[in-house]
């Protein structure tokens, strides 16, 4: 098992991702505390992961990222109950958007950058912080998006938010190395998470058109990239983003061509 012994905090970990990752780092051997603003349901996913045969190695945490003592709180809780902490997974976030000039600045952007972005520094600060005090190095992964790398409809404040965690991510390779700390940033595009599968089935269908298997991208098929990252085969993987997006960049849409 390739996480053998290591223990993970992971934000937003009730739901979605987080969740799909939770599950895949206990498999792969790993203690995990599932971080959740939402504390009854980081109990209950704990409760649902435990039963699976990982009874002592789950626990939950509530957290509000866009708040740096619970953050550093969460950490804290991580090493109290399981020793020490390995791995942080930044996934924790929102969604949303309207056009630029409708926008209320108090509801439009500053709560998704405090989430987005804020709660993401917050995350390598506290995490980084406690891998260096610990002495043994640590994996920083966080989740930034495709709309991290480029403009897209009614995103102005997630894609900021997210190319954010591309930028805090290359820094934090660089300043950290010095104390064995691995940072990665992944780019998920069109994923089947609650925050997604609430649309509408047409307009899941344009989403799932824009990568090249034509369909949803599974959170169990992000979580199998996350924990490969937080492995030590991932070791010289560091200060850069892993797409994983399905060739969602690699093309605009699907043409039907004329008989040449």
């Amino acid at each position: 098992m390739r996480l053998e012994g290591k223990v993970a905090l992971i934000t937003g970990g009730a739901s979605g991702i987080g969740f799909a990752t939770v599950r895949k780092f206990a498999q792969e051997g790993a203690s995990v505390v599932i971080a959740d603003i939402n504390l009854d349901q980081a109990r209950a996913a704990a409760e649902t992961i435990s039963a699976e045969g990982f009874e002592g190695r789950i626990a939950a945490v509530g957290v509000d990222v866009s708040v740096y003592a619970e953050v550093e709180a969460a950490v804290a809780f991580a090493v109290e109950t399981f020793g020490k902490l390995d791995v942080i997974f930044n996934n924790a976030g929102i969604a949303g958007g309207k056009p630029l000039l409708d926008h209320d600045p108090a509801r439009d952007y500053e709560p998704m950058i405090r989430v987005d972005q804020d709660g993401v520094y917050y995350g390598i600060l506290a995490a980084g912080r406690q891998f260096r005090d610990q002495g043994t190095g640590g994996v920083i992964i966080s989740t930034s998006s495709i709309y991290g790398e480029q403009a897209a409809e009614l995103s102005f404040t997630y894609s900021a938010a997210k190319a954010a965690v591309i930028s805090f991510t290359r820094s934090a390779a660089y300043e950290l190395a010095q104390y064995g700390v691995r940072a990665v940033a992944i780019t998920p595009g069109r994923v089947g998470t609650p925050i997604i599968n609430q649309f509408s089935d047409e307009l899941r269908a344009v989403f799932a058109a824009e990568q090249l298997r034509n369909k949803m991208t599974e959170p169990e098929e992000i979580a199998n990239v996350v924990a490969f990252l937080a492995s030590d085969e991932a070791n010289v993987i560091n200060g850069t983003v892993v797409s994983v997006e399905d060739g969602y960049s690699v093309f605009k849409q699907r043409l039907d061509l004329p008989v040449f």
